[in-house]
Protein backbone atom coordinates (compact mmCIF):
# COMPACT_ATOMS: atom_id res chain seq x y z
CA UNK A 1 0.00 0.00 0.00
CA UNK A 2 2.96 2.32 0.50
CA UNK A 3 6.37 2.79 -1.03
CA UNK A 4 9.62 1.81 0.63
CA UNK A 5 9.94 5.13 2.45
CA UNK A 6 7.18 5.70 4.96
CA UNK A 7 7.95 9.41 5.29
CA UNK A 8 6.84 12.02 7.85
CA UNK A 9 3.15 11.60 7.07
CA UNK A 10 2.05 13.06 10.38
CA UNK A 11 3.83 16.29 9.45
CA UNK A 12 1.84 17.13 6.32
CA UNK A 13 0.63 20.71 6.38
CA UNK A 14 -1.01 20.76 2.94
CA UNK A 15 -2.77 18.03 0.95
CA UNK A 16 -3.40 18.79 -2.73
CA UNK A 17 -5.81 16.60 -4.71
CA UNK A 18 -6.14 16.00 -8.41
CA UNK A 19 -9.80 15.96 -9.48
CA UNK A 20 -10.60 13.54 -12.32
CA UNK A 21 -9.68 9.98 -11.39
CA UNK A 22 -8.78 10.95 -7.82
CA UNK A 23 -11.76 12.68 -6.22
CA UNK A 24 -14.35 11.91 -8.88
CA UNK A 25 -15.04 9.28 -11.51
CA UNK A 26 -15.84 11.49 -14.48
CA UNK A 27 -14.80 9.19 -17.30
CA UNK A 28 -18.20 8.64 -18.90
CA UNK A 29 -19.21 12.31 -19.00
CA UNK A 30 -15.83 13.30 -20.48
CA UNK A 31 -15.96 10.55 -23.10
CA UNK A 32 -19.53 11.37 -24.10
CA UNK A 33 -18.68 15.06 -24.53
CA UNK A 34 -15.61 14.23 -26.60
CA UNK A 35 -17.63 11.92 -28.82
CA UNK A 36 -20.35 14.49 -29.33
CA UNK A 37 -17.67 16.89 -30.51
CA UNK A 38 -16.17 14.27 -32.81
CA UNK A 39 -19.55 13.50 -34.38
CA UNK A 40 -20.20 17.23 -34.91
CA UNK A 41 -16.88 17.40 -36.74
CA UNK A 42 -17.80 14.49 -39.00
CA UNK A 43 -15.96 11.67 -37.23
CA UNK A 44 -17.02 8.38 -35.67
CA UNK A 45 -17.22 8.03 -31.88
CA UNK A 46 -14.30 6.49 -30.01
CA UNK A 47 -14.51 3.82 -27.29
CA UNK A 48 -14.81 5.31 -23.82
CA UNK A 49 -11.59 3.72 -22.58
CA UNK A 50 -9.66 5.20 -25.51
CA UNK A 51 -10.87 8.70 -24.68
CA UNK A 52 -10.15 8.20 -20.98
CA UNK A 53 -6.48 7.50 -21.74
CA UNK A 54 -6.28 10.97 -23.32
CA UNK A 55 -7.35 12.80 -20.15
CA UNK A 56 -4.99 14.63 -17.82
CA UNK A 57 -3.20 17.39 -19.69
CA UNK A 58 -6.00 19.87 -20.19
CA UNK A 59 -8.84 20.47 -22.63
CA UNK A 60 -6.76 21.49 -25.64
CA UNK A 61 -4.62 18.36 -25.46
CA UNK A 62 -7.66 16.12 -24.97
CA UNK A 63 -9.45 17.65 -27.96
CA UNK A 64 -6.35 17.38 -30.14
CA UNK A 65 -5.85 13.72 -29.21
CA UNK A 66 -9.50 12.79 -29.61
CA UNK A 67 -10.05 14.47 -32.96
CA UNK A 68 -6.78 13.08 -34.30
CA UNK A 69 -7.70 9.55 -33.18
CA UNK A 70 -11.02 9.98 -35.00
CA UNK A 71 -9.19 10.91 -38.20
CA UNK A 72 -10.06 14.60 -38.06
CA UNK A 73 -7.12 16.73 -39.23
CA UNK A 74 -6.31 19.45 -38.42
CA UNK A 75 -8.07 20.24 -35.15
CA UNK A 76 -11.15 22.30 -36.12
CA UNK A 77 -10.98 25.95 -35.18
CA UNK A 78 -12.75 26.57 -31.88
CA UNK A 79 -12.95 22.85 -31.08
CA UNK A 80 -11.63 23.25 -27.53
CA UNK A 81 -14.21 25.94 -26.75
CA UNK A 82 -16.93 23.79 -28.27
CA UNK A 83 -15.87 20.83 -26.12
CA UNK A 84 -16.09 23.02 -23.00
CA UNK A 85 -19.59 24.10 -24.06
CA UNK A 86 -20.76 20.53 -24.68
CA UNK A 87 -19.15 19.14 -21.56
CA UNK A 88 -20.45 22.02 -19.48
CA UNK A 89 -24.01 20.81 -20.12
CA UNK A 90 -23.23 17.33 -18.84
CA UNK A 91 -20.73 17.69 -16.03
CA UNK A 92 -22.79 15.75 -13.51
CA UNK A 93 -24.83 13.31 -15.58
CA UNK A 94 -22.73 10.30 -14.58
CA UNK A 95 -19.88 11.85 -12.59
CA UNK A 96 -19.75 10.80 -8.95
CA UNK A 97 -17.30 11.03 -6.08
CA UNK A 98 -15.40 7.81 -5.59
CA UNK A 99 -16.84 5.77 -2.70
CA UNK A 100 -15.41 7.07 0.56
CA UNK A 101 -14.15 10.39 -0.80
CA UNK A 102 -16.74 12.61 0.96
CA UNK A 103 -15.90 11.03 4.30
CA UNK A 104 -12.15 11.16 3.68
CA UNK A 105 -11.97 14.83 2.68
CA UNK A 106 -14.37 15.75 5.46
CA UNK A 107 -12.10 14.06 7.99
CA UNK A 108 -8.84 15.39 6.56
CA UNK A 109 -10.14 18.96 6.26
CA UNK A 110 -10.51 19.15 10.03
CA UNK A 111 -6.76 18.85 10.55
CA UNK A 112 -5.01 20.12 7.40
CA UNK A 113 -5.78 22.52 4.52
CA UNK A 114 -6.96 20.74 1.38
CA UNK A 115 -6.65 22.09 -2.15
CA UNK A 116 -7.58 20.91 -5.63
CA UNK A 117 -5.13 21.26 -8.49
CA UNK A 118 -6.50 20.07 -11.81
CA UNK A 119 -5.93 20.72 -15.48
CA UNK A 120 -9.70 20.93 -15.98
CA UNK A 121 -10.98 24.54 -16.24
CA UNK A 122 -11.75 25.97 -12.81
CA UNK A 123 -15.40 26.77 -13.57
CA UNK A 124 -16.13 23.15 -14.51
CA UNK A 125 -14.21 21.92 -11.47
CA UNK A 126 -16.13 24.15 -9.08
CA UNK A 127 -19.45 23.09 -10.61
CA UNK A 128 -18.59 19.43 -10.08
CA UNK A 129 -17.35 19.93 -6.53
CA UNK A 130 -20.42 22.01 -5.68
CA UNK A 131 -22.79 19.50 -7.23
CA UNK A 132 -21.27 16.61 -5.30
CA UNK A 133 -21.16 18.51 -2.00
CA UNK A 134 -17.36 18.50 -1.84
CA UNK A 135 -16.48 22.15 -2.31
CA UNK A 136 -16.73 23.21 1.38
CA UNK A 137 -13.85 20.90 2.26
CA UNK A 138 -11.34 22.65 -0.03
CA UNK A 139 -9.54 25.82 0.90
CA UNK A 140 -8.33 26.49 -2.66
CA UNK A 141 -9.33 25.21 -6.12
CA UNK A 142 -6.97 25.84 -9.02
CA UNK A 143 -7.90 24.79 -12.55
CA UNK A 144 -5.78 24.46 -15.64
CA UNK A 145 -6.60 28.07 -16.50
CA UNK A 146 -4.87 29.41 -13.38
CA UNK A 147 -2.22 32.11 -13.96
CA UNK A 148 0.68 29.88 -12.85
CA UNK A 149 0.40 27.13 -15.43
CA UNK A 150 -0.93 23.62 -15.91
CA UNK A 151 0.49 20.45 -14.38
CA UNK A 152 3.22 19.23 -14.60
CA UNK A 153 4.47 22.82 -14.35
CA UNK A 154 5.19 23.17 -10.61
CA UNK A 155 4.37 26.86 -10.23
CA UNK A 156 0.75 26.36 -9.17
CA UNK A 157 1.87 23.85 -6.52
CA UNK A 158 4.46 26.32 -5.30
CA UNK A 159 1.79 29.02 -5.11
CA UNK A 160 -0.44 26.77 -3.00
CA UNK A 161 2.46 25.96 -0.68
CA UNK A 162 3.32 29.63 -0.27
CA UNK A 163 -0.28 30.56 0.53
CA UNK A 164 -0.64 27.70 3.01
CA UNK A 165 2.71 28.31 4.68
CA UNK A 166 3.79 24.78 3.75
CA UNK A 167 7.08 23.46 2.41
CA UNK A 168 7.73 20.71 -0.15
CA UNK A 169 8.53 18.30 2.68
CA UNK A 170 5.17 18.99 4.34
CA UNK A 171 3.07 18.89 1.17
CA UNK A 172 1.63 15.85 -0.60
CA UNK A 173 -0.07 15.68 -3.98
CA UNK A 174 -2.69 12.94 -4.32
CA UNK A 175 -3.26 11.92 -7.94
CA UNK A 176 -3.79 9.01 -10.28
CA UNK A 177 -1.59 9.78 -13.27
CA UNK A 178 1.94 10.23 -14.49
CA UNK A 179 1.21 13.94 -14.81
CA UNK A 180 0.59 14.09 -11.06
CA UNK A 181 3.78 12.16 -10.34
CA UNK A 182 5.79 14.54 -12.53
CA UNK A 183 4.15 17.59 -10.94
CA UNK A 184 5.12 16.44 -7.47
CA UNK A 185 8.66 15.69 -8.60
CA UNK A 186 8.97 19.09 -10.25
CA UNK A 187 7.70 20.83 -7.10
CA UNK A 188 9.76 18.65 -4.74
CA UNK A 189 6.72 17.43 -2.78
CA UNK A 190 5.64 13.97 -1.71
CA UNK A 191 3.14 12.12 -3.88
CA UNK A 192 0.38 9.66 -3.04
CA UNK A 193 -0.81 7.62 -6.01
CA UNK A 194 -4.53 6.89 -6.25
CA UNK A 195 -4.26 3.45 -7.82
CA UNK A 196 -8.07 3.16 -7.94
CA UNK A 197 -8.31 6.07 -10.42
CA UNK A 198 -8.85 5.71 -14.15
CA UNK A 199 -5.62 7.56 -14.93
CA UNK A 200 -3.59 4.81 -13.29
CA UNK A 201 -4.35 2.42 -16.17
CA UNK A 202 -1.72 4.15 -18.29
CA UNK A 203 0.72 4.92 -15.49
CA UNK A 204 4.47 5.04 -16.35
CA UNK A 205 5.57 2.47 -13.76
CA UNK A 206 9.19 2.71 -14.89
CA UNK A 207 9.33 6.19 -13.35
CA UNK A 208 8.57 4.98 -9.82
CA UNK A 209 11.50 5.05 -7.40
CA UNK A 210 9.98 3.51 -4.27
CA UNK A 211 9.48 6.77 -2.37
CA UNK A 212 5.84 7.11 -3.43
CA UNK A 213 2.90 6.67 -1.12
CA UNK A 214 -0.03 4.81 -2.68
CA UNK A 215 -3.59 3.76 -1.93
CA UNK A 216 -5.97 1.30 -3.55
CA UNK A 217 -9.12 2.88 -2.09
CA UNK A 218 -9.90 6.40 -0.81
CA UNK A 219 -10.42 5.23 2.78
CA UNK A 220 -6.75 4.24 2.94
CA UNK A 221 -5.77 7.90 2.65
CA UNK A 222 -6.68 8.41 6.31
CA UNK A 223 -4.09 5.82 7.28
CA UNK A 224 -1.40 6.67 4.74
CA UNK A 225 -1.45 10.44 5.18
CA UNK A 226 -2.00 10.46 8.94
CA UNK A 227 -2.53 14.22 8.94
CA UNK A 228 -3.65 14.06 12.53
CA UNK A 229 -0.07 13.36 13.51
CA UNK A 230 -0.99 10.29 15.55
Amino acid sequence: MTGERSGPTGAFRLVVFDLDGTLVDSRRDIAEAANRLIVECGGAPLPEEQVVRMVGEGVAVLVERATSAAGIHPVPEGAADRFIEIYGRGLLVHTRAYPGIPEVVGDLSRSVPLAVLTNKPRSSSVTILDGLGLRPFFWRILGGDNPWGRKPDPEAMRRLMAEAGATPDTTVLVGDSGIDLQTSRNAGTRVCLARYGFGYAGFPFERLDGTELAVDAPAQLLVVLRCDGQ
